[in-house]
């Protein structure tokens, strides 16, 4: 693609490299002096995916339960 038609078509052209995966070498007088590509996207990181999602109800640091309560089983 000459560099005067990305010029003026250049947020079209964006979108369109975003929306096929496809690259756009850009010419200058015929030679190519730049390539335009889409981004990998990333995969979301397991650790934090449920930050905000749920509420911590009660003691976190003693049984929910009372031992006098616990039945052993055998």
């Amino acid at each position: 693609m000459p560099a005067g038609v990305f010029k003026a078509r250049c947020l079209k052209v964006m979108d369109e490299v975003q929306k096929g995966r496809k690259e756009v070498v850009i010419t200058k007088h015929g030679v190519p002096v730049a390539k335009l590509v889409p981004i990998e996207a990333k995969a979301p990181s397991i650790f934090g995916c449920m930050a905000g999602k749920m509420t911590i109800v009660g003691d976190l640091l003693g049984p929910v339960v009372p031992p006098e309560d616990w039945k052993v089983l055998r």
